[in-house]
């Protein structure tokens, strides 16, 4: 029987229109040259349908590639499409059309997987009365589209391209991207006309090169050394431009940068060689100009690419919002807005499928989020009434009503986005270091070339010109120039696909020195989930009572013990004056009463009283007196003793610094097998420890969470703020986590190693290869484009160095201490 079911499964028909696997006895198909074709589900017989019945039946004779399976929710989807007829959103990325009333947007789209598919779009577009033109950007995934307004609206386009399968929203790109494009679009029209005109120019030198003196007559070599002048001149002065543009620059600022050699060398050669043929005295040098002019060009373009690619995703991330959202009314109606118009207090409305629009709270339902955007994990996570949702994730199972806290500018994606500019507006030192010498080295070269072209001067003044250019080509520093730069940003990026958020500019190389990695408990080590255990009251308060008023009392706190008395808050039960006391606890007067909750030394400072028993308690205080123990529990977090393991495995010491008291700390400590720990200890205390650490000559990493690991996040030597950190935390550090897995520690740490050693590959290769390409320039067997072949050939080993950081695998974990001490603690 097993052989039989392996028989039907092996015979089953794959999907006609995406490839899939067809469920048997599907009654899916479609009918196609008088043939039925198989299907997989409703979403492809509907798109399959919508294709054959408008005509456009071709793609499936001259596709290439198959489509990805259509979205089964399409339906649900649909309806967030009328949002994009408003006037209001439509200002942001819908603009005029010349002067006959059309109108033109750039639409991003999902799906496209070859030329068919871009035919298919472009021909159903087409076919809408009112559309007057549409093409398809196969390399970007978008798609330009210009119709009439007064008859075609935006959300009925959207629809159609839904109905053959490919989702689209409207795209339009900041200031940033526009200005990337801009730049991108003019170095590929500079790097064509270099490349034409270094063949058109290698053409009309070949046969001055390849016959001997006489063979040729001078009326043709002087045609030809005009008309390689004329084709040089576009490649001189609209190629080489951003050359000399950043030349000019750098003398103004004296500080001489990569392009000053470069643009001496082509200027140089072309003014000469113009000379050349105007007075027809001397050699000339187009070929060389116009070759190395498309070297340089091409070697840098591909720079540009492989930086992009693995850059920072602060436009990404900044796009991640979408761009509608059901709010809900005082009647609980719907009503379907554009995203950037919801305030503080809206509720709305997240389906299943649907982005979430805004930062909130889950007033009501449960579903699983996706939010892999911008944790990197990739398994959803569960959410409940009263769970915090981020904007930019994803709604999975189940329709959730949210109360928005934080919406547009003040969500959380926003916060990261200013983050992560922050951290590529300054440069770490070893950037620095690298931006300094490759000043100095030109201006050592441009004193060599000079002493090169004396000494030429004498022993072969015909030779002179193109021994300078040589020189000064081959050791341009280039390469040198983007030893740091590539690899600190293929670094930034494996990070932040790992759920990790680079800050500040020298966390990467600080990172890789580190000799101690101390945590904070509460909120790092631990989940920072508080939970009340035990109330233990001391006098005449009851249990109840006591917790309302800790909870009164912890209101309007960010610290997780707080979290832990907001089930007991009554509106009927307010504290006024409430002042914290970092480390030590709260206090807050009502009805006239003074209640302290905390530590027993600072709750009751009178009083020399003694712990209940072992474990985390607090004390609730009348006026001095006590009035309740409070026991607070705190779940360890999952992977805590694995990330301890992995670090010690790697030589770095761990250590445990904590404000909580001694009993709870040392479990904790034995527990994760944590040798160094430290309890009781003040935000003072800690940063006297970390500098007494760093005395020693230690290099510390402090990773915390709370408003009171501030100013110890701010001395160590490196700072990690956790996910959960406070706005304060994580403001003040210099890595951010933004997944809740602590073994992303220990892949920073190995991710910045392997940066920090990259960087410096890079460096030595690049100097390596200045010093020992000089002397074979300066004693004239380099030609000019052989030198610029040379030149761009270092700058593109420098950058596919510093692309092994996309692959970069790191190592396993090694297995974790003694699993049932941990399940104790």
């Amino acid at each position: 029987m097993n052989q039989n079911a392996t028989a039907a499964e092996q015979t089953t028909p794959d999907c006609y229109h995406c490839g899939s696997q067809v469920p048997a006895g599907a009654p899916w198909t479609i009918t196609l040259d008088d043939q039925a074709h198989p299907l997989c589900c409703p979403g492809c017989e509907a798109v399959a349908h919508a294709i054959v019945n408008g005509g456009l039946e071709s793609y499936y004779r001259f596709r290439t590639e198959l489509p990805e399976r259509p979205d089964d929710r399409q339906k649900i989807k649909a309806e967030t499409w009328a949002v994009f007829d408003d006037p209001g959103l439509q200002r942001e990325f819908v603009h005029p059309e010349g002067e006959n009333g059309l109108v033109r947007a750039t639409l991003a789209v999902d799906g496209i997987t070859c030329a068919a598919c871009a035919w298919l779009i472009e021909h159903r577009l087409n076919a809408l009365d009112g559309v007057s033109a549409s093409a398809v950007n196969l390399s970007h995934h978008r798609v330009r589209v210009a119709w009439d307004p007064a008859r075609l609206k935006l959300s009925r386009i959207l629809a159609e391209m839904a109905a053959i399968g490919y989702g689209a929203q409207p795209y339009e790109p900041d200031a940033a991207q526009q200005r990337l494009q801009f730049e991108e679009r003019m170095t590929v029209r500079r790097l064509i006309i270099a490349a034409v005109g270094m063949m058109q120019v290698m053409m009309f030198s070949i046969p001055i090169y390849m016959t001997s003196p006489g063979e040729i007559s001078e009326d043709f070599y002087a045609l030809f050394h005009w008309l390689s002048f004329a084709l040089a001149t576009p490649v001189v002065f609209f190629s080489a431009m951003p050359f000399f543009r950043n030349a000019v620059r750098d003398l103004r600022t004296r500080v001489l940068g990569m392009d000053v050699p470069v643009s001496i060398a082509i200027g140089g050669a072309y003014l000469a060689s113009g000379y050349a043929v105007i007075t027809d005295t001397g050699e000339v040098y187009f070929d060389s100009v116009a070759m190395f002019t498309f070297f340089l060009l091409f070697g840098r373009y591909v720079e540009a690419r492989a930086r992009r690619r693995s850059g920072h995703t602060g436009n990404a991330m900044a796009g991640a919002l979408p761009l509608s959202a059901t709010r809900l009314t005082v009647e609980c109606e719907e009503r379907i807005l554009p995203a950037s118009e919801l305030a503080t207090g809206d509720r709305i409305l997240i389906k299943p499928g649907h982005g979430v629009p805004a930062d909130g709270v889950i007033e009501e339902g449960e579903s699983s989020l996706d939010e892999s955007m911008l944790t990197g994990e990739y398994l959803p996570v569960t959410r409940r009434v009263g769970d915090s949702v981020v904007g930019g994730s994803q709604n999975i199972e189940s329709p959730l009503i949210v109360r928005v806290t934080h919406a547009g500018k003040q969500a959380r994606v926003a916060g990261i986005v200013d983050l992560t500019d922050r951290a590529f507006a300054s440069r770490p030192r070893l950037a620095q270091m690298a931006a300094r010498m490759s000043h100095l080295f030109v201006l050592r070269l441009l004193l060599v070339t000079t002493c090169v072209s004396i000494a030429w001067w004498f022993i072969d003044p015909s030779r002179v010109l193109w021994v300078t250019l040589s020189v000064l080509v081959v050791t341009c520093p280039c390469a040198l120039a983007l030893a740091t730069p590539t690899a600190l940003t293929a670094g930034h990026g494996q990070l932040r696909r790992r759920g990790v958020l680079i800050t500040r500019a020298d966390a990467i190389e600080s990172l890789s020195q580190v000799d101690r990695v101390i945590f904070d408990k509460t909120g790092t080590l631990t989940s920072g989930e508080m939970q009340l255990r035990e109330t233990r009251p001391t006098g005449d308060l009851s249990i109840d009572r006591a917790r309302v008023i800790a909870a009164a009392i912890e209101a309007h706190s960010e610290h997780p013990i707080a979290r832990a008395f907001r089930p007991w808050r009554q509106a009927t039960v307010q504290a006024s004056e409430r002042t914290s006391h970092t480390g030590q606890g709260v206090e807050g007067s009502i009805a006239g009463r003074l209640w302290r909750l905390g530590r027993p030394e600072f709750a009751a400072p009178q009083q020399n009283l003694a712990l209940p028993e072992a474990g985390q308690w607090l004390l609730l205080t009348e006026e001095g007196e006590p009035r309740a123990w409070f026991a607070l529990h705190d779940r360890v977090r999952e992977d805590a003793a694995a990330t301890v393991s992995a670090l010690q495995a790697r030589g770095v010491a761990v250590e445990l610094l904590s404000g909580d008291n001694v009993g709870a700390v040392e479990s904790l400590a034995q527990a994760l097998g944590i040798d160094a720990w430290r309890a009781a200890a003040s935000p003072e205390e800690k940063l006297s420890h970390i500098r007494q650490c760093q005395e020693r000559g230690e290099k510390v990493a402090m990773i915390g969470d709370g408003i009171n690991d501030v100013p110890v996040l701010a001395g160590a030597d490196v700072s990690i703020a956790m996910n959960g950190a406070t706005d304060l935390a994580r403001t003040s550090a210099d890595a951010v986590l933004l997944s809740p897995r602590l073994m992303r520690i220990v892949e920073t740490i190995e991710i910045a190693n392997a940066t920090r050693r990259i960087m410096r590959q890079n460096m030595i290769w690049s100097v390596c290869y200045n010093f020992s390409a000089l002397p074979l320039a300066a004693i004239g067997i380099v030609p000019p484009w052989v030198a610029a072949l040379g030149m761009s050939a270092s700058s593109l080993v420098v950058v596919g160095n510093a692309l092994r950081l996309s692959r970069y695998r790191t190592a396993p974990p090694p297995a974790p201490v003694n699993s049932a001490r941990l399940v104790n603690a």
